[in-house]
């Protein structure tokens, strides 16, 4: 706050009259009376004049007065210099949130690129370990079953048939490779409906003649929105559990159990069938096949946890929880601050 004494009353009279004002801040003349104090609030800096003029007992007004000059210098906040650093402070900020997004970007894409290579990598370790092996299998038992018709010809029927049954396991071995090296875009609906429909699907592709085993997926819980990545993944690995039971477990009954909660999504898998032997479970995979491996890196991408409890003929049932911050859309958005979608 500025504060001005004007001209004492020994100037002029007690009853004199007088006006200032503040070039620089005034635009018009202030009519103090005989009021001898002027006070300014919040000045800017810059260069000041303050002039004083004043009336005698008649009324004449001395139009050249007196006036007094002072600058207002700026503090450090209002210089050209600090306005530049906080310009090139936020252009900075802007180039670091813009690398950091386009790092994120690139991770994602980068992550997204290694999970596909490493599912070709999979898949062609199947075909090679899994399905050339049957093949070369089935060359021997053919030879064998034609040695056998030119001796005898009863004889070479039962190897025929066990050749014919190892084609076909072969041929569903080739199907199932092939379904997954083809793009595809996980189709619309809750997790829920997605499996079901896969259960489906796999019923369909049974043999015919062969009993399918009843199928069904249980939901408990509000259903809830699950970000992209999780919601491949968890797709991925409960869809290859319920495809090994189809194919490997021998059941009659397989259920699907997923429970919502707020800080995790539990999903179930169980069967009634032979059960996996224990040195698979202590392995980790089956001699040859590489889907159980695969399905634990899919769940080590997210941060989930993956059990197996089995029997021999008492079943299988498996176990996959993914922490809610993983598994759910929205419940890490607010620590990304949107900028990282």
């Amino acid at each position: 706050m500025r504060h001005f004494q004007l001209p004492g009353r020994n100037t002029w009279h007690c009853d004199s009259r007088a006006s200032y004002k503040l070039e620089g801040s005034d635009h018009e003349w202030q009519d103090v009376g005989t009021r001898r104090e002027a006070f300014y609030n919040n000045l800017g800096p810059g260069h000041y004049t303050f002039r004083v003029i004043a009336a005698n007992n008649d009324g004449v007004w001395n139009t050249k007065g007196a006036a007094v000059a002072f600058t207002i210098l700026p503090a450090f906040y209002q210089t050209r210099w600090f306005y530049a650093f906080c310009a090139l402070t936020g252009v900075a900020l802007l180039a670091g949130l813009h690398r950091v997004r386009v790092r994120h970007v690139a991770a994602q894409v980068r992550g997204r690129l290694e999970a596909r290579l490493g599912e070709r990598e999979r898949i062609a370790r199947e075909l090679h370990d899994t399905l050339l092996q049957s093949l070369h299998g089935l060359m021997f038992q053919f030879q064998a079953a034609r040695n056998m018709l030119a001796r005898k010809q009863e004889n070479g029927m039962p190897a025929l048939d066990l050749a014919i049954r190892g084609a076909e396991n072969a041929i569903a071995e080739s199907r199932d490779a092939i379904q997954d090296l083809r793009p595809h875009e996980l189709p619309q609906g809750d997790l829920g409906q997605l499996l079901q429909k896969a259960g489906e699907e796999l019923m369909a592709l049974r043999p015919a003649g062969q009993a399918s085993p009843s199928f069904r997926v249980v939901v408990e819980g509000e259903s809830r929105e699950l970000s992209p990545e999780a919601r491949e993944e968890i797709y991925q690995i409960a869809r290859e559990l319920i495809r090994n039971a189809f194919n490997h477990a021998a059941a009659q009954r397989i259920e699907v159990e997923i429970r919502y909660d707020k800080s995790q999504l539990r999903i179930r898998l169980r069967d009634d069938g032979k059960g996996i032997d224990l040195k698979v479970l202590a392995e980790g995979q089956r001699p040859g096949h590489w889907g159980l491996p695969g399905i634990r890196e899919r769940a080590q991408r997210v941060g989930a946890r993956l059990e197996f409890w089995s029997q021999s003929g008492g079943g299988t049932e498996v176990e996959l929880i993914v922490p809610a911050a993983a598994a759910y859309g929205n419940a890490r958005s607010w620590a990304r601050f949107r900028l990282f979608g």
